[in-house]
């Protein structure tokens, strides 16, 4: 079994499909009023949104891995995304940053390399 795509709330779908486009995702369906699919820059994995009549907070966080971490924030801030947490080293051995869409949805932009399936507390 792979994980390979993720459905999140939004409450506004053109303003969150510009979002997303924003930060790379190629948006592969939409157009309807309730729905769309993009395809990640990297691999083939799937991310969709789904209009929700509210958006309430969630524990749930979506992760970006993204190798160029670094290059990419620093463009998507020039671009004016805002970031609640540059790149950062993490005790885990991940360096990751973080952001919210305009619904408030958690996301982390990361690179974890080898330590993301083989950290060295690996069981």
């Amino acid at each position: 079994m792979r994980l390979n795509h993720v459905t999140v709330g939004v409450t506004d779908l053109d303003r969150s499909v510009a979002f997303y486009r924003r930060l790379g995702l190629e948006q592969i369906v939409g157009g309807e009023d309730h729905y769309a699919r993009f395809r990640c820059p990297d691999g083939d994995s799937t991310f969709s949104l789904h209009i929700q009549p509210e958006v309430r907070s969630s524990t749930t966080t979506i992760h970006f891995e993204c190798q160029d971490l670094d290059q990419r924030v620093a463009a998507l801030k020039a671009e004016g995304v805002a970031f609640d947490q540059d790149p950062t080293d993490m005790p885990y051995l991940w360096r990751e940053a973080i952001l919210r869409d305009p619904d408030g949805n958690v996301l982390f932009f990361f690179w974890a390399g080898e330590n993301r399936l083989n950290p060295p507390w690996r069981l």
